[in-house]
């Protein structure tokens, strides 16, 4: 069968690409080295915060605010629970960066923010303990996405569209011709008119099959679940939130469905290699010592640490993402380089790669901030 357009990896956004390009009848194939959902993935864990008045900067407000609505719109015509509605609470030091442009976001896009002082805070919700002078921004509209249940409602949707998935399939080889693409695995070769690339952790593996090398590298990470009274934590009551320290970040969950809060350390991550097999949970002491040292300095209610569990990001220099045409090929897109914080875009990024395959198009939200050019000066 000839496709239209082939994606190389379906996570998060691959699957979600394939999902708004199926539905507008298009002939897609999915390939991934595993079989989605995974443990290898961006969408490993279970949950993954979303948040709209953007610390990390304002160009992804409005990204944000149509994944959020892309998201309802999944979770109306899915089986799947996708969007828990707890509200997120930024908490930090008032001239900090994330903070001021989380407040900067708010004001500028007329979000549904409430500043709080850290005694407001503490008042609220007494799990949390806030050094004062501190702030919390709270986001009342934002919350947390069952990121697991996202990739098989997009699998499901892609596939009841019409899509095709090749899982447990490795790429072996990638040809660009001038008006289409081949791609190789070990027993089966393809062609379509264009290609997207999303391949995740093994991004910086399949760019050689394309001619790119861009500056990533990979990170562990951990995140943990902690023992919970439900009564301070449940997630009906208790809201998802990031806090900044001055050398440390850290983010979490409430507790749902009696899970126990979970909480990880966003920065901090060690070098992979990625030849070797993702160390487990445990490995090192800083796994565990990290979050349980935040958890009794500002969460001194919770219990004692369950479980961990590891991850990878791939990362940037300047920790924004890349979204791009190849630089010599216009039906060639590629998408990666998430850095810790993508999850909760995969929606809208899978609706910016279909408009990018479809017949030449431009997204129609302003994707330049993304280019990969930005490392070439």
């Amino acid at each position: 069968m000839n496709y239209e357009v082939i994606i190389v990896g379906a996570g998060s956004m691959g699957m979600a690409a394939g999902y708004y390009l199926a539905k507008q009848g298009k002939r897609v194939l999915l390939i991934d080295s595993h079989n989605p959902p995974h443990a290898e993935g961006s969408h490993h864990g279970e949950t993954r915060i979303i948040r709209h008045a953007y610390g990390e900067g304002e160009s992804y407000v409005k990204m944000a605010l149509r994944a959020q609505e892309l998201w309802n719109e999944l979770e109306e015509q899915s089986e799947e629970k996708i969007f828990l509605p707890t509200g997120v609470i930024n908490i930090g030091q008032p001239d900090s960066t994330f903070i001021q442009n989380v407040i900067s976001s708010a004001k500028n896009y007329s979000l549904n923010v409430e500043q709080l002082t850290a005694d407001e805070i503490k008042k609220r919700w007494t799990g949390f303990h806030v050094p004062e002078g501190y702030i919390g921004c709270y986001e009342v509209d934002s919350g947390v996405l069952m990121s697991e249940n996202c990739i098989r409602a997009f699998r499901n949707q892609a596939k009841a569209h019409g899509a095709v998935l090749k899982v447990n399939a490795p790429v072996t080889s990638i040809t660009i011709f001038e008006d289409s693409v081949q791609v190789d695995t070990a027993d089966e070769s393809f062609t379509a008119a264009s290609l997207i690339m999303t391949p995740g952790a093994g991004t910086r593996k399949l760019l050689p099959l394309v001619d790119l090398e861009l500056p990533l590298q990979e990170e562990r990470n951990t995140f943990s679940w902690f023992e919970t009274d439900e009564s301070l934590y449940r997630s009906s009551d208790f809201p998802a939130f990031s806090f900044e320290l001055p050398t440390e970040t850290y983010y979490g969950f409430p507790s749902i469905d009696q899970a126990g809060v979970k909480i990880g350390r966003h920065d901090g991550g060690i070098p992979r290699d990625m030849k070797q097999p993702l160390a487990e949970f445990g490995t090192y002491e800083q796994d565990q010592q990290d979050v349980s040292s935040y958890a009794e300095q500002f969460m001194p209610r919770l219990g004692s640490h369950k479980m961990g569990k590891a991850c990878t990001y791939t990362m940037t220099p300047d920790e924004d993402f890349i979204i791009d045409k190849h630089p010599g090929h216009d039906h060639v897109v590629i998408a990666c380089g998430f850095s810790g914080h993508g999850f909760k875009f995969s929606s809208v990024i899978g609706e910016i790669l279909s408009q990018l395959v479809i017949g030449n198009r431009e997204s129609t939200l302003d994707i330049r901030p993304f280019s990969m050019k930005r490392f070439s000066k």
